[in-house]
């Protein structure tokens, strides 16, 4: 099969590859449909790490993919072959103490899509996956909206964490389309108060189209004056979404006191800080996110049922031998992308 490996920083090769086999009963072996290009893919490609996690050359990145099951292991009862399925990238154990409490996302074993030290990455035609992470979707759900239902199930982690009621006014900072999926699940859960700020115009516009308040670009506008003279009160939750240190002062000065700062955003940096007086005589709340726990269902059935439309995200389309022209778009905004998506035939 074809696949394509990071070679460098910011080099990547197409090559031939074996075909992956089916090891176990519970595998799936899936024939690749679509997969979505990822800021956290990025990173690698860019810098060639993310913390701690270091890539060894040559290795594969990409986790967010739609595929149609190709053959399934004797025990598998959730897919059969000719399904069109979303992919949860990561593999767990679900024998740890992590995964028995029910947070099987941060597995003490897991194995994750595209992650140095864990399992090469999706940037190939066929991948072979754990039945637990292959969703079918409902007819009428086309490729590229199940390789959306990943992203869109973070956002739904991420508002479903925050605690807040639809009552709530909140802001999101940052809308790429982690941001953007943010903005859909708060949007589906009822809230009407929501803010957007980004730096590049498109994605303002569309998270204007996707039911955003106000939105405006920390650039040019005085976003937290402009969001507290209409929130004089203050925010319940803000939403960082694009991994830079402004952005979480920015979050601080716009909370209300109790209210909660939601760190979604991956930082390039290994380090961020807070302005403590602030932080203390409010007594703001911190919770980070680890991508999604249980939530890859509750997106598909947001997307299946029509009561969120995903597509929008999607603003470019490369084939795989085209993977680096996409990667290269991606990392320096070009072009107003807000999801690129490599397209398989299948």
């Amino acid at each position: 099969m074809k696949e394509v490996v990071l070679a460098g920083l910011r080099q990547m090769e197409v090559r031939e590859t074996a075909d992956p086999k089916i090891a176990g009963p519970h595998d799936v072996l899936l024939k690749v449909a679509t997969i979505g290009v990822c800021g956290s893919d990025v990173h690698y490609y860019s810098t060639g790490r993310i913390g701690s996690q270091v890539v060894s050359y040559p290795f594969r990145v990409g986790h967010e993919l739609s595929a149609v099951v190709e053959e399934t292991g004797k025990a598998v009862t959730r897919v059969r072959r000719g399904d069109l399925v979303a992919v949860d990238p990561a593999m767990p154990c679900w024998k740890c103490d992590q995964c028995l409490a029910g947070r099987s996302h941060t597995c003490r074993s897991l194995k994750f899509l595209g992650c140095p030290g864990q399992a090469q990455g999706c940037l190939c035609e066929r991948v072979v996956m754990p039945e637990t992470s292959c969703f079918p979707v409902a007819p009428g759900v086309t490729a590229e909206q199940a390789a959306l239902c990943e992203p869109l199930s973070i956002g739904v982690y991420a508002a479903s964490l925050s605690g807040v009621a639809p009552s709530a006014r909140v802001a999101i900072l940052g809308s790429g389309p982690i941001g953007l999926s943010v903005l859909l699940a708060a949007r589906d859960a009822g809230l009407q108060r929501v803010y957007v700020t980004d730096r590049i115009e498109g994605r303002l516009a569309a998270a204007r189209g996707a039911g955003a308040t106000w939105a405006g670009n920390p650039d040019t506008d005085d976003v937290v004056g402009a969001i507290t003279a209409l929130e004089p009160g203050g925010l319940d939750a803000v939403f960082e979404c694009c991994g830079k240190q402004e952005a979480v002062d920015q979050a601080a000065a716009m909370l209300k006191p109790g209210g909660v700062m939601v760190l979604v955003g991956i930082p390039t940096e290994d380090r961020i800080s807070f302005p403590m007086d602030t932080m203390r005589r409010r007594e703001l709340r911190v919770q980070n996110v680890r991508r999604q726990n249980e939530c890859m269902e509750p997106a598909i059935d947001m997307i299946a049922g029509h009561r969120v439309s995903a597509d929008f995200m999607v603003t470019h389309r490369f084939t795989l031998d085209e993977t680096e022209a996409a990667f290269d778009l991606v990392e320096n905004y070009r072009d107003g992308v807000v999801k690129a998506m490599i397209v398989l035939p299948f």
